[in-house]
C-alpha cells in the first residue's frame, strides 16, 4: 500500500511537465519581442537621442535577462523535479540532455540563489532604465522602484546567507 502511494505523489511531479514546457511558449514571445524591438531600434535609430536609444537598449537587455531566468527555471526545474537523474554530488547526467556546465553543480537551494539573482539583475536593469529616463517618471514611481529593488536585494542576500548554512553539513 505505501508503495503504491509513494509512486502515486512522486508521479505527481509530472504535472510539473506541461507547465516546463509552457515556459518555451514564453520563450517564444519574449524572442518576438526582442526581435521587434530590435527592428524599431534601428528603424528609428538616426532620429532617437541618445537617452532614448539607452533606454531602448536597456529594454532589450531586460527582456534577455527575463528569458535567462525562464531558461534556468525551466532547464533547472526539469533536471532537478522531473528527470531526477543527479545523485547528491551531482556529478550523474542523463545521456540525453546537452551537457552544462552549472547543471552539475546545482541543487534545489542553488537554484533559488541562482534565480534570484536573476531576479535582481532584471530589476537592476529596470532600476536604471527608470533612472535614465526620470525626466519621465515621477518622484513616487521612482520610490517605489528603489524600495522594491532593495526588498530583492534583502531576499536575495537572505536566500544566499539560508542556503549557505542550510546546506553547509
Amino acid at each position: 500500500m505505501n508503495s503504491q502511494i509513494e509512486k502515486i505523489i512522486f508521479g505527481g511531479r509530472l504535472m510539473l511537465l506541461p507547465m516546463y514546457l509552457g515556459l518555451i511558449l514564453t520563450l517564444l514571445v519574449y524572442a518576438i519581442r526582442f526581435s521587434v524591438q530590435t527592428a524599431e531600434l534601428l528603424w528609428h535609430s538616426l532620429t532617437l537621442t541618445d537617452t532614448q536609444i539607452l533606454v531602448s537598449v536597456l529594454a532589450l537587455l531586460d527582456i534577455i535577462m527575463v528569458c535567462h531566468l525562464i531558461v534556468m527555471v525551466m532547464i533547472g526545474g526539469y533536471v532537478l523535479f522531473i528527470t531526477g537523474s543527479y545523485d547528491n554530488s551531482g556529478t550523474e547526467m542523463p545521456s540525453s540532455l546537452p551537457k552544462l556546465k552549472w547543471l552539475g553543480y546545482i541543487d534545489p537551494g542553488a537554484l533559488k540563489v541562482k534565480m534570484s539573482m536573476s531576479i535582481l539583475g532584471v530589476s537592476t536593469i529596470h532600476l536604471l532604465g527608470a533612472f535614465v529616463n526620470a525626466g519621465n517618471e515621477s518622484i513616487d514611481d521612482l520610490t517605489k522602484l528603489v524600495v522594491l529593488h532593495l526588498v530583492f536585494v534583502v531576499s536575495t542576500m537572505a536566500v544566499a546567507w539560508v542556503n549557505r548554512f542550510a546546506f553547509q553539513h
